[in-house]
């Protein structure tokens, strides 16, 4: 990182540079409706209304806890209920990824991407550092980063590299090496499209409250449908901490990082 940086800029990846309603979404729904034999398909709702809690960013683990509680909601007791999370997790990767592991074949293939590769060259030139700290696989993170927008070996904290959010060691272990050894303590701007984002800087900012530290939301694709949707999504993530929440991340320039 040079000396004149003027802000660090970390991005989530999913709902933020790619929409994931199709791939991630479609591949969540499809695994509960499998595992509860057809009785219950989760809609984009069911689904924001659980991300809403703010612990569930593992899409596979989401998957999980909506099985269960469609079978609580059936009078069943969760200790009773026999679910194999690794099958969740293989049937998921089988929509999600595909059937084919070498080349993919799945949803994934079919996200639209909501940031251009020039975006990121004009953060560089304007002086933001920037990185990206998701959820996601690594594979799968870096099949949008690299192979569908061409950047060149961004910096990446993955699933594999992190606890999950919103702990905030992953948002750190980005700053660190965007930092690059640096004494300066520059402004931090996580980007992301979920509550549980914006709670992971606010964790953040309990743990290092020597800088400023400001969560952006952005609102995914899938609820901009609707002006009452815009707003109530809005609301859960200005609650949760958002400094301000954009339509899309490419109106994050820095003539609009709120000071």
């Amino acid at each position: 990182m040079t000396t004149n940086t003027k802000a660090i800029v970390v991005f989530d990846i999913d709902g933020v540079i790619r929409d994931v309603s199709g791939s991630y979404h479609r591949a969540l729904s499809d695994t509960v409706e499998y595992f509860t034999a057809q009785a219950y398909r989760p809609t984009p709702v069911d689904i924001d209304n659980l991300k809403s809690e703010g612990i569930w960013n593992n899409d596979w683990e989401a998957s999980q806890e909506l099985i269960y509680r469609h079978f609580l909601s059936q009078g069943q007791q969760r200790e009773k209920i026999q679910l194999d999370y690794v099958n969740i997790v293989t049937y998921f990767q089988s929509r999600y990824r595909g059937t084919d592991s070498e080349n993919w074949n799945g949803y994934i293939c079919d996200e639209p991407l909501l940031a251009q590769p020039s975006y990121f060259q004009e953060l560089t030139q304007t002086d933001i550092a920037w990185g990206f700290f998701s959820g996601a696989t690594r594979l799968s993170a870096n099949y949008v980063l690299e192979k569908r927008l061409g950047l060149k070996s961004p910096v990446l904290i993955a699933m594999e590299d992190a606890p999950g959010k919103p702990d905030p060691t992953g948002l750190f272990a980005t700053i660190n090496i965007l930092e690059n050894g640096s004494e300066q303590k520059q402004t931090v701007v996580y980007v992301g499209d979920t509550v549980a984002d914006m709670y992971t800087v606010e964790k953040a900012k309990a743990v290092d409250n020597s800088r400023t530290w400001l969560g952006v939301g952005v609102l995914p694709p899938h609820v901009q449908g609707t002006a009452e949707r815009r707003e109530a999504y809005t609301q859960k993530l200005m609650q949760a901490g958002a400094k301000i929440v954009v339509n899309n991340v490419q109106e994050l320039t820095i003539k609009t990082i709120p000071e």
